[in-house]
């Protein structure tokens, strides 16, 4: 995936594009969000970027202001408690209490005490919570599977055999685990067969865990992840999607995307699916987080997209032929304009990168790293003294729907 810097102030340093983006299924589209679902440390390739993204839409978890996530960190009691509050509404099964240790002043008093009177959690002897005690995997799932009223079918020590470690897990939890194995709400990563029963949770593990039980309730929709326990594959052999389909993309890294109309080559991209893509019957096509790889070329007087490769979060690469519209619309960057302004919130091509060095006569770029090549600095200096230049604009979240020109097929 190619990647770009902005440019700053006294260092304007200018890099390749990158984009990622969304899309949605062909035949269910799913309404889009406005809460933030990207992290700077929850990379496309990340295992459960699928899990982390969908609960973010949906308010249930959030990032820090540094705009990380911080995957595997623990989880305390209270920080679950407050998770569990936000994703479940569940009926009162039985009445408050007061623990010892959570003051009414308490942060998370209040969600503590509905994950309680809901079922979800409980409390040590002595009416202790410890809500700054890091919560167990096993903990978690027991939790899930009370509050959900799960109940495990036949045998539990069957049903436990699938976990190498399944001698460790704790009496209290082995029921309640079976259950959520059943209910596929496990995800074990990076080895499905090991539980780690006993070891703190992390906000990764906790998102895929409350991500899963929505799923078994029907509450959302399912992603593909080869870590859940018992899942069989969602892609069927022989699945074609249609000529036709179009797939809505979007871009959460950049408002806009400049490009020149005398880019000197094509601008590779890569974009991101953000959520599945799934049939009339429910079943995941292409999951969230698939690579589109492509290119931006020039066409006519604008500029549009070209898919070549699809890359499935499996790591499957299919050839992919779509296309999206051309894009016109155009803005003009003048002389005396502040670089600093003009590329904020902006991924240029190398070309566009050239005009705007160009007109506004800012130096101090790293041209050899952008514009590469003979050509390319030539451009340059096609641009150096001009008062003005006219720049392609691509508003990456309604201009870059896909749509198939020929069938995509799946194996």
């Amino acid at each position: 995936m190619s990647s770009f810097n902005s440019w700053r102030s006294g260092t304007a340093l200018l890099t390749a594009l990158s984009l990622t983006a969304g899309a949605a299924a062909p035949l269910v589209i799913q309404a889009p969000v406005q809460a933030q679902t990207s992290f700077f440390d929850v990379q496309s390739s990340y295992w459960a970027a699928p899990f982390i993204q969908e609960l973010a839409r949906r308010e249930i978890i959030s990032g820090f202001p540094d705009g990380s996530f911080r995957p595997d960190d623990p989880v305390t009691r209270a920080q679950f408690a407050a998770m569990v509050r936000k994703a479940f509404d569940q009926a009162q099964v039985r009445n408050s209490v007061n623990f010892v240790d959570v003051p009414s002043n308490y942060w998370a008093y209040e969600a503590i005490q509905e994950a309680y009177t809901i079922g979800f959690l409980t409390g040590y002897p002595g009416n202790v919570f410890n809500p700054n005690q890091n919560i167990p995997r096993a903990q978690v799932l027991v939790s899930l599977a009370n509050g959900l009223g799960y109940t495990a079918n036949g045998s539990v020590g069957s049903a436990l055999q699938i976990y190498s470690d399944s001698s460790s897990i704790p009496e209290y939890a082995q029921t309640s685990i079976a259950a959520a194995t059943q209910e596929q709400i496990v995800v074990n990563y990076p080895n499905t067969q090991v539980l780690n029963p006993n070891r703190p949770a992390t906000r990764a593990e906790v998102a895929a865990f409350i991500y899963q039980a929505l799923v078994s309730s029907g509450d959302a929709v399912a992603v593909s992840s080869p870590y859940i326990v018992g899942q069989t594959p969602v892609v069927q052999p022989a699945v074609r999607i249609p000529t036709g389909t179009v797939i809505p993309v979007g871009y959460g890294d950049a408002d806009k995307i400049y490009v020149s109309p005398e880019e000197p080559d094509p601008v590779p991209v890569t974009l991101l699916v953000d959520r599945d893509i799934i049939s009339a019957d429910g079943t995941v096509l292409i999951p969230a987080n698939s690579q589109v790889i492509g290119e931006v070329r020039i066409a006519g007087d604008g500029a549009q997209f070209y898919a070549e490769e699809l890359v499935l979060t499996n790591g499957s690469r299919l050839v992919m032929d779509a296309t999206s519209q051309v894009v016109t619309t155009t803005e003009v960057i003048r002389r005396g304009a502040s670089v600093r302004e003009v590329i904020t919130g902006a991924a240029l091509g190398a070309g566009a990168a050239a005009a705007v060095a160009g007109v506004t006569g800012d130096r101090a770029i790293a041209t050899e790293e952008v514009l590469g090549g003979v050509g390319a600095g030539a451009l340059l200096n096609f641009f150096l003294g001009r008062d003005r230049a006219t720049l392609i604009s691509i508003d990456p979240n309604t201009d870059l729907d896909l749509t198939l020109n020929s069938p995509l097929a799946l194996r």
